[in-house]
């Protein structure tokens, strides 16, 4: 079976989740807040979906935890992370968890409107054999006025992203980006 997981899949990225579950993937969703896991487990009613309560600043519980929703649901072979800055190891811990694991995989790194995607990619530490793929988070454009992406935008970019295998995928506009909203 395939096995993703989700970083988000709670919030902006629920739909996300939903989608994976709905092409047959069974789906490990990371969320820091009880209630908001709890609330998303309601709306999904699946069996295929593995809730991971961790906070991702702690390593260590988020490398337990990983492991125990790869040994009950088998490897993971995609992950979808949008991580906050204030976790700077989260992904590193995520990317060397599934790759004990899985040979080949493929992740999808959500980042924001003002990340400097090269410097990212550089300094993002990627196994071997994993396919790297970035999307980036705009605003959209409506007239004289812009605003923020809703989660059902972002979403539909993430999945468009999973669909085209692109490198590099963004979703909304950029620039310019004296135009974006405040």
């Amino acid at each position: 079976m395939k096995h993703a997981l989700i970083v988000g899949g709670t919030g902006m990225l629920a739909n996300v989740s939903h989608w994976l579950v709905a092409n047959g993937y069974h789906v490990s969703v990371i969320g820091r807040n009880q209630v908001r896991m709890e609330k998303f487990l309601e709306r999904i009613d699946s069996k295929e979906v593995t809730p991971i309560i961790v906070d991702y600043i702690n390593e260590k519980e988020l490398r337990e935890r990983l492991q125990q929703s790869i040994r009950l649901n088998h490897p993971i072979n995609l992950v979808v992370a949008w991580i906050h800055t204030i976790a700077p190891d989260a992904l590193k811990a995520i990317c060397h968890e599934v790759s004990l694991y899985h040979y080949e995989w493929s992740l999808f790194h959500v980042l924001g409107s003002s990340s400097n995607i090269e410097d990212i990619k550089q300094k993002t530490a990627v196994p071997p054999f994993c396919q790297y793929h970035q999307i980036q988070l705009g605003f959209i454009n409506e007239g004289n006025q812009s605003r923020w992406l809703t989660h059902q935008e972002i979403s539909n970019g993430v999945i468009e992203a999973i669909q085209q295998k692109k490198s590099v995928h963004t979703v909304g506009v950029i620039e310019p980006w004296e135009k974006r909203p405040y």
